[in-house]
């Protein structure tokens, strides 16, 4: 069943990734025990050109579509977690660029240039301490003011993910002290910019998401690659986002390969063979078998009517963030029923399972947020109802 969504032409790709996730997996206690960024893995990621995959093949990338986007995504949070998810990031940004056009040509082709050719790394910045996640829609305290042909940009940022490795940032402003904004491209070699080790956290430690300050940045006019008129008129839901619910689909289904694994090898002396003859073992493992096929069949459904139907996709905000919701707290699920079957052993600071179980909760504070999702489908459906 795991590999039943890989299509053919996506066999080397998945096969590739899961290789580097087998590296990754190994090093992963190191990672959440230190709290340190996984520079060993990104330098691994970028030997295998995969920074560049959603970067459009006309620019030398892999012009991967969401659905091989996902397929990647499972697979190297299968291995760690914390590297799943900030190389989500990055892809998905890409992606979103790629097929929203967005920018002005010649800035995108020069961004997937650095991309390609130097491993460029890239994140947006939009979270504040004052405002939380900006799908709340709270306007950004950080500044730009226009001084001649530059703008001068002052403001922190919170759960900038890869702070510590991030080459460029997509840095959201207010405009002039208007009530408009903009997104910014800033390189991060700019002066008068830092990172304040704040990301102290118990999940996902290894994105070292810490804070972006920037104080008196200066950056030339053409840095405002997205305007207000921009932002207003991309209306396509984010279907990059479902990143997310890939990245937590892929711990579940390490702690569900290691729950299988130990109910496989387990004998105590009570009993005459290991615990999965045990049909309450059994059920637990089916009830999981249950959460990942539900999972799947959501996230590579929706996936893969987002590129066939390309006409229904400003429709499918609704089908979108159910994805999310519904991946996610299955992952939770899975990982607590293989908790359940491993028994107190889970619970050890050397088992991998405790460690799943910590990362795993932050995709229920990922956008979009439970109750936003709740709340959207329940309008939709009251204003679709012609009873």
């Amino acid at each position: 069943m795991v590999h039943s969504f890989i299509k053919k032409e996506q066999q080397s790709l998945f096969q590739s990734s899961v290789q580097l996730a087998k590296q990754f997996a190994q090093r992963a206690d190191t990672i959440d025990e230190t709290g340190k960024f996984p520079f060993e893995n990104f330098a691994d990621l970028k030997d295998a050109n995969y920074l560049s995959l959603t970067v459009p093949k006309k620019f030398g990338g892999e012009g991967l579509t969401l659905y091989d986007m996902l397929v990647v995504q499972e697979q190297i949070a299968r291995g760690d977690g914390a590297t799943g998810l900030s190389l989500g990031w990055h892809l998905g940004i890409v992606l979103e660029l790629a097929e929203n056009n967005m920018w002005e040509p010649k800035t995108f082709a020069s961004m997937c240039e650095k991309i390609v050719n130097d491993q460029a790394l890239i994140n947006r910045a939009a979270t504040e301490p004052a405002t939380g996640s900006p799908t709340r829609g709270g306007m950004p305290q950080t500044t730009a003011v226009k001084e001649g042909n530059e703008w001068v940009i002052n403001g922190r940022k919170t759960f900038t993910s890869m702070a510590p490795a991030l080459d460029y940032s997509l840095v959201t402003a207010r405009i002039d002290n208007t009530e408009e904004k903009g997104v910014f491209l800033i390189d991060h070699r700019q002066e008068g910019i830092r990172i304040e080790e704040t990301w102290n956290t118990i999940s996902m430690r290894g994105t070292r998401s810490d804070d972006l300050v920037l104080e008196h940045v200066r950056v030339e006019a053409s840095a405002l690659v997205e305007d207000q008129d921009t932002l207003a008129n991309n209306t396509t839901p984010k279907a990059w986002l479902l990143h997310i619910p890939a990245c937590y689909l892929g711990i579940a289904t390490a702690a569900r390969d290691y729950a299988i694994k130990f109910a496989s090898e387990y004998k105590p002396n009570s009993l005459p063979g290991p615990i999965k003859e045990v049909p309450e073992v059994q059920r637990k493992i089916g009830e999981m078998e249950l959460e990942l096929f539900k999972a799947r069949q959501m996230l590579y459904g929706v996936a893969a009517r987002w590129e066939d139907q390309p006409d229904r996709r400003v429709e499918m905000a609704g089908e979108l963030g159910a994805v999310k919701h519904i991946v996610t707290n299955s992952a939770n699920t899975i990982v607590d029923l293989a908790m359940r079957i491993v028994g107190a052993r889970s619970l050890a600071s050397n088992n991998p399972l405790q460690r799943y179980y910590r990362d795993i909760r932050a995709g229920l504070h990922n956008p979009p947020m439970d109750d936003i999702v709740i709340s959207s489908l329940a309008k939709q459906a009251l204003v679709d109802f012609n009873g």
